[in-house]
């Protein structure tokens, strides 16, 4: 997910862990979805936010499934892009139909969209992701983003999902680009957490971080490193395999619960750093936070056999390693100061390194990085 911080009680800091109310996975998952709203007690019509390939592959599932149940699926085309204007629309139609619940199915940004809509409307939020590209889903914060695709705002909800289901055959068939992007989300998960429970600094929920939240976040790495080749082999046959079901898992619930119960640091302010040129807006959420790991564990001088471990782990499994590969021209000093800038702006996650981050500091890890990473290649 992206950096940002809520608001934190700084006189009495109380450890605080969340999460959705319901985690499903598994093969065929959709053809559950009408018995998992039926549980929830939803009657009546229901908003699907989905993106175009979910109304393809999933919206036949659904008005066959529902209304034997009592539900109607009201099904509206996400806009593409998750901006204040976008979360105003799918409001509207949500309280133009009555309805009693919001699906979002897509990728990340439809779930944020769906989620504001269901905040805008004080309805539960159901997520069925289409892919396993961040772990957006699990978390109560939307990422409100500007037409021009920079970063506007981050939007913490008082609720999160009432329901999260994930059916591993629709992942299998997505893009592989975009369950490697997950990956490079999902790695990051356990440094950012690690740093934040060392430093002491507040998790995304405006607390300090549970043992629960940083050991999810280290599980989530153990099952990235250990199954992510096999399960990236997997996508490339359409194959729902064990490696593949549990790096859904880890990139979608462990990561989402260990960002926001664990925290964020620098790797993600990196990303909120690059939204600012307009060159690496073409590469993905996850690609770009993925250098920022590499970033955040120079900047932190983490031990070198560490980061060489990270850099061949997400060269093996096709992650950016340099800033040529995330849009970036190393030698455009113009670039990079702007997003060692933007990377250190107040209230950025980069200030929850136990050391005062400023943006040269930036600039020369990254750098630095860049150079680790096109030796490695």
């Amino acid at each position: 997910m992206a950096g940002g911080s809520p608001q934190t009680n700084t006189e009495r800091p109380l450890t605080v862990f969340a999460s959705p109310g319901r985690y499903v996975q598994g093969p065929g998952a959709t053809h559950d979805l009408a018995a998992e709203l039926e549980r929830l007690g939803l009657q009546g019509p229901v908003l699907f936010v989905a993106g175009s390939h979910a109304v393809q592959q999933l919206a036949p599932i659904w008005n066959e499934t529902l209304p034997a149940r009592g539900l109607q699926p009201i099904v509206e085309q996400f806009g593409g892009q998750c901006t204040v204007a976008e979360i105003t629309r799918l409001s509207e139609v949500g309280r133009a139909n009555d309805v009693v619940a919001v699906v979002s199915a897509g990728g990340g940004k439809a779930s944020d969209s769906g989620r504001g809509a269901a905040d805008a409307l004080n309805l539960p939020a159901i997520l069925t992701p289409t892919l396993a590209s961040t772990d957006a889903p699990c978390s109560a914060l939307s990422v409100i983003y500007n037409d021009d695709d920079s970063v506007d705002e981050y939007r913490f909800y008082a609720h999160h999902p009432a329901l999260v289901l994930v059916d591993s055959e629709v992942i299998a068939r997505s893009p592989k680009r975009q369950l490697v992007s997950g990956i490079g989300d999902a790695i990051a998960t356990w440094y950012e957490a690690r740093t934040v429970s060392e430093s002491g600094a507040p998790n995304q929920l405006g607390g300090l971080p549970t043992a629960t939240g940083t050991g999810l976040a280290k599980l989530c790495a153990e099952i990235l490193l250990a199954d992510g080749p096999a399960a990236c082999a997997a996508m490339d046959g359409q194959e729902v395999t064990p490696a593949l079901e549990r790096l859904i898992e880890a990139n979608t619930l462990l990561s989402g619960l260990g960002f926001e119960s664990g925290g964020l640091a620098v790797a993600h302010s990196v990303y909120n750093g690059m939204s600012a040129v307009a060159s690496a807006n073409a590469y993905l959420h996850g690609e770009k936070v993925a250098f920022g790991l590499i970033t955040q564990l120079v900047l932190e001088g983490q031990p070198q056999s560490e980061i060489d471990m990270i850099i061949e782990f997400q060269r093996t499994v096709g992650l950016p390693i340099t800033l040529a590969e995330v849009g970036i021209d190393s030698n455009d000093e113009d670039a990079v100061r702007l997003i060692a800038e933007t990377t250190v702006a107040p209230g950025e996650t980069c200030h929850h390194e136990p050391f005062e981050v400023r943006a040269e500091a930036i600039r020369d890890a990254m750098l630095a990085a860049d150079k680790l990473g096109r030796a490695a290649l």
